[in-house]
């Protein structure tokens, strides 16, 4: 079971940033797919630690373009960013504390509602505001 299913309404309509989209989405599921079901604490807390590195790195990515750019919503986006890091973050530290009360399904639909909400409105306008397709994963 994949930890967060692509769907279309993930689209933006930029179609190498879809992909891209796609790939991170990819990249979280086979890390997720590595943990296996009787993943311990410790090996839990290295995959939300590789999790939060890729989307880390893919945030910052995004952040120079926009800089780069001069794009007017930078500072919102930016905190778009730093919430949903911050909360990777909490839920890294309940679970290297062991108070963690969720499960990785609810994770998972955690990571899903944001990507789909900040896709649909943060990124789908961020990409009709830069001049041509020319934001790229693979530079990262």
């Amino acid at each position: 079971m994949a930890l967060i299913e692509w769907q279309e309404r993930f689209r933006i309509g930029v179609p190498s940033v879809d992909y891209e989209h796609q790939e991170l989405i990819g990249l979280l599921n086979e890390l997720y797919a590595g943990l296996g079901s009787g993943a311990d604490q410790e090996d839990t807390v290295a995959f939300l630690g590789e999790v939060y590195a890729r989307i880390s790195a893919h945030f910052a990515l995004e952040e120079r373009v926009m800089r780069e750019c001069g794009y007017d919503e930078l500072a919102q986006h930016k905190g778009e960013h730093e919430k949903l890091l911050d909360d990777i973050r909490e839920i890294m530290d309940s679970y290297e504390d062991g108070i963690f009360e969720g499960s990785m399904e609810e994770l998972g639909r955690r990571l899903e509602g944001w990507f789909a909400e900040h896709f649909r409105t943060c990124d789908a306008r961020l990409h009709k505001m830069l001049p041509g397709d020319n934001f790229s994963l693979g530079e990262i």
